[in-house]
C-alpha cells in the first residue's frame, strides 16, 4: 500500500501522465506575419479543429557575435513583442490556447542547432542575453494568461551542456509565469537534454527519418515508424512525463519522410499523396496514445487562401489533402 501511494504522488506531481484523448493538443504553428493581424485570419484555423495555436518570436545572434537581440525595427511586426501580443490576444479571442514558442535565426547560418561558443566570454555573452530574450517573453505570457512556454528551440549544442544555465533560467521563468514550460528538442538530440525533470512536457521537433520511398506508404509508414514509437514511449515512461510534439510536418515532394534536411527544391517533384500519406500514418502512430499530448503542425500561414495548395512543395498542409486528413483527426479530438 505504502509503495502504491508513493508511486501516486510521485506521478501527480511530475505532471503525471492521463488516459483519454479528449485532452489532446491539437495545434498548428503559426508563421509570423509581416502585416497587421485581422480576426477573420483565425476562422480557418477554428474550421480545422485545432485548439491550439504555436506563436512563434524571433531573435537574432551570430557565431562570431553572440548577444541575442530581438525587437528590431525591420523586423516583421509578428516577430516582435508588439506583433506576438496582438497575435496572442487574437487566438484568444477566437477561442484557441496558446504555446509561445522563441525561435533564434543565427545569421550566416540559419538554423540554431549547430551554434556554439568557443570563447567563455562569448558564451556568457549569449547566456545573458539569451535570458532577457526569454524573460521577456516570459512576462507577456504571464499578463496575457499564455497556456504554455517553449524556452527554447532546436538549440542542440548549447542545450545539451551548460546544465545549471538552463535549471537557472527555468526557475526565472517560473518566477515570472505561472504556467507550463517545455524545450523544443530538435528530433535527433531529445535523449541529450539534461534538464526535462525542471519542465512539464518533453518537446520534440518530429522530424524522424521514417522511409526512404518515393511516396511512402500509410502501411509503409505504420512499420517503418513503429521501432521510433517505442523508444518515444519508454522515454516518456521513464520521465514520467507526456510528449509533445512541438513541431511535427512534411514537405509535399517526393522522398517527404526520409529526412527534410535531404530534399532540395529543385531536384525534387510535388507529391501531394506523400504528404498526406504522411500525416495519416503519424495519426494513427501517436494520437491514440495516453502518453502524446499532441503536436502543432509546421506550418500554417495566416492568409488562408494564398497559402499552399497543389503547386506549393513546402511543409504547409493547407489547401492540400494533408489538410483535409488534418480536420478530420483533430475535429475527432477536440476537448
Amino acid at each position: 500500500m505504502r509503495t502504491y501511494l508513493i508511486l501516486l504522488t510521485c506521478m501527480l506531481s511530475c505532471g503525471a501522465i492521463k488516459p483519454g484523448d479528449k485532452d489532446k493538443i491539437n495545434g498548428l504553428c503559426l508563421v509570423a506575419p509581416s502585416f497587421e493581424l485581422k480576426l477573420e485570419y483565425y476562422q480557418p484555423i477554428q474550421n480545422t479543429g485545432a485548439n491550439w495555436v504555436a506563436i512563434i518570436p524571433y531573435a537574432f545572434c551570430s557565431p562570431v557575435q553572440p548577444n541575442v537581440t530581438f525587437d528590431h525595427p525591420n523586423q516583421w511586426i509578428g516577430e516582435t513583442s508588439s506583433g506576438i501580443t496582438e497575435a496572442i490576444r487574437m487566438a484568444h479571442q477566437a477561442g484557441l490556447k496558446v504555446m509561445l514558442k522563441p525561435h533564434i535565426w543565427v545569421i550566416g547560418q540559419g538554423w540554431a542547432g549547430d551554434l556554439n561558443y568557443n570563447s567563455p566570454e562569448q558564451l556568457e555573452n549569449w547566456k545573458s542575453s539569451y535570458k532577457t530574450y526569454i524573460l521577456n517573453y516570459a512576462k507577456i505570457a504571464n499578463d496575457l494568461n499564455v497556456e504554455l512556454i517553449s524556452i527554447g528551440t532546436e538549440i542542440r549544442q548549447l542545450a545539451k551542456t551548460n546544465d545549471s544555465y538552463w535549471i537557472d533560467l527555468i526557475a526565472q521563468v517560473r518566477e515570472i509565469y505561472a504556467g507550463p514550460l517545455t524545450y523544443s528538442a530538435n528530433w535527433d538530440n531529445y535523449q541529450n537534454i539534461p534538464f526535462w525533470d525542471q519542465l512539464d512536457y518533453i518537446g520534440i521537433d518530429a522530424y524522424f527519418p521514417i522511409s526512404e520511398s518515393k511516396t511512402p506508404t500509410i502501411d509503409e509508414l505504420l512499420d517503418k515508424g513503429s521501432k521510433t514509437k517505442e523508444i518515444l514511449k519508454k522515454f516518456s515512461d521513464l520521465h514520467l512525463k507526456k510528449v509533445l510534439f512541438t513541431e511535427y510536418g512534411f514537405k509535399s515532394q517526393d522522398y517527404c519522410t526520409s529526412g527534410h534536411w535531404k530534399i532540395h527544391d529543385n531536384n525534387h517533384n510535388i507529391n501531394i499523396t506523400g504528404q498526406a500519406n504522411a500525416y495519416k500514418a503519424l495519426f494513427k502512430l501517436y494520437w491514440n496514445e495516453h502518453w502524446m499530448a499532441g503536436g502543432f503542425a509546421w506550418k500554417w500561414h495566416y492568409k488562408h487562401n494564398e497559402a499552399g495548395g497543389n503547386t506549393n512543395r513546402d511543409f504547409t498542409p493547407q489547401n492540400k489533402s494533408a489538410e483535409k486528413i488534418l480536420k478530420n483527426e483533430y475535429s475527432k479530438n477536440q476537448n
